[in-house]
């Protein structure tokens, strides 16, 4: 069997595919297949999972774990969506680029200005959880400056060569896929032993048996309702996960490693979400853990590891950081150069290092996120629920765009306009519909959360200012068309 079947070729497909030979100038394919499978690992464990969960698991008790596997799921068909567009056609710009191409200029300019600004905000989220914890141990140190600093890091770090980065990202995942591990195979182990101050009532029984104050006791504690609530936070844990469409342009071998990491997303999830979900709450019961602080962090001082805040603390900082890194910077800084490739940036952000970097695009970025350092300033305690809900819906967009851009992309195959991938979506049409009304739901279910109404009732306003940008760049566009056409009228009439 081929790899795709062959359709019949248009003027339309041969000018994407010479796009496509383009695509990579200026790159260095300096990303090896385990720097591309720790981006994936690394890109969908950040904050959400070690400081987010304390919150999801007072909103839903134990069903969080059964949120987590649910979102899991639509994760995973939202990665092979994206996966089946990359094996079509590999772009620096990632899922952004698919916008313009499927759903027109309008939404690639509103979808990739969008995700710039979604993960300049998520950045400074990141920053704000590094400034938090480490003003913990530094309380004269202002958090502002805190954030300054290892935004700063960052920056250099990314104006190295790309394999330099990706080292550095490996080892960063590989901090925090570890310290998942420990976690969950000391939850076993207490759980097996009955070891230690926590052995005695630890169980899997806890995910059922246990009663809060309030009466509320079982799997679903606070009922459908808590279940529900559990689905947005878990939502805003599992993003990144699609900057694995970052790296395609600068991987090596990229037609077989990047199947092979989105193919690997259940196990992760199975292990970085469910499994160590499940086994902090069968060491400590869900009524144990206090909303304001990491469970991972709570676990293990109830197993009674030495240390075990300041441990873990550096964890969600490196956690923090690599999230950070490769999303706010490292991506965002490919975007940037597809979009002034495409035209609705500055030229400016086409060019690279002589690292073979997009610096002009490391540096926007990074400026973007200096507004995080003015938040934390100004309104340190609330930065990071603020910037939470807007990250959420964010999130939820930009899955929405990966689906629906699927789905035209398939279209067009079947109506012969565009080559069959090598990794198409498994049962597509259902697995996009069932998507797309998932998104719908948590939505809806935003909406009756007042934590999360303010970030929604920005959505309008969000859309306002980027057609609004869009209409511009079309003015401009229009006015450098004319400007050139009288430039040309004048030379021929001298010419006369």
């Amino acid at each position: 069997m081929t790899a795709y079947t062959r359709t019949a070729t248009t003027p339309a497909m041969r000018q994407r595919a010479t796009r496509q030979e383009d695509d990579n100038e200026g790159l260095e394919r300096g990303l090896h297949a385990r720097h591309v499978m720790m981006l994936a690992v690394g890109g969908s464990i950040g904050v959400g999972l070690f400081m987010g969960t304390g919150t999801g698991i007072a909103l839903a008790g134990p069903s969080l774990i059964l949120a987590y596997a649910c979102v899991g799921l639509i994760i995973f068909l939202v990665m092979r969506s994206l996966g089946e567009l990359l094996m079509y056609r590999v772009v620096p710009g990632g899922f952004a680029d698919y916008a313009r191409e499927f759903l027109g200029p309008a939404f690639g300019f509103v979808t990739s200005w969008g995700y710039w600004i979604t993960w300049s905000l998520i950045g400074m989220s990141e920053l704000t959880v590094v400034a938090q914890i480490t003003h913990g141990w530094l309380p004269n140190v202002p958090q502002w400056a805190i954030v300054g600093v290892s935004l700063a890091a960052l920056v250099l770090l990314n104006l190295a060569k790309v394999g330099v980065f990706g080292e550095a990202e490996f080892w960063f995942a590989s901090i925090k896929v570890a310290a998942i591990i420990v976690v969950v195979a000391l939850g076993v182990v207490v759980c097996v032993t009955h070891a230690g101050a926590a052995g005695a009532d630890a169980g899997l029984a806890n995910l059922f048996a246990v009663s809060a104050p309030s009466g509320a006791s079982g799997f679903f504690p606070y009922g459908l309702w808590g279940f529900l609530m559990g689905l947005k936070v878990a939502v805003f844990s599992y993003q990144g996960s699609e900057l694995i469409g970052m790296s395609a342009a600068e991987a090596e071998d990229a037609e077989h490693v990047l199947p092979r990491a989105i193919n690997a997303v259940p196990a992760r999830i199975l292990l970085f979400y469910v499994c160590s979900l499940a086994a902090m709450m069968s060491v400590v019961p869900w009524t144990g853990f206090s909303a304001d602080r990491s469970p991972f962090i709570q676990t293990l001082d109830a197993i009674g590891v030495p240390v075990a805040s300041t441990v873990m603390g550096a964890v969600v900082i490196t956690s923090a950081l690599s999230s950070c890194s490769s999303g706010a910077l490292y991506s965002n800084a490919r975007l940037l150069m597809r979009m002034a490739h495409n035209g609705i940036a500055p030229r400016a952000f086409a060019s690279v290092s002589g690292s073979h970097v997009p610096a002009n695009g490391v540096f926007a970025s990074a400026a973007m996120m200096v507004l995080g350092v003015v938040l934390n300033a100004i309104v340190p305690e609330r930065v990071f629920s603020y910037l939470m809900s807007i990250c959420t819906i964010a999130a939820l967009w930009t899955w929405g765009v990966i689906i629906v851009c699927g789905m035209v992309y398939r279209r067009r195959v079947a109506c012969g306009e565009a080559k069959e991938s090598s990794f198409p979506m498994p049962h597509a049409t259902a697995a996009s519909v069932l998507c797309l009304a998932f998104f719908a739901m948590v939505v809806v279910i935003m909406a009756f959360d007042p934590d999360s109404r303010m970030a929604l009732a920005g959505i309008p306003l969000w859309g306002v200012v980027l057609m609004a940008g869009y209409r511009i760049h079309l003015a401009r566009g229009a006015k450098r068309g004319a400007d050139m056409m009288e430039t040309s009228d004048n030379v021929a009439a001298e010419i006369e």
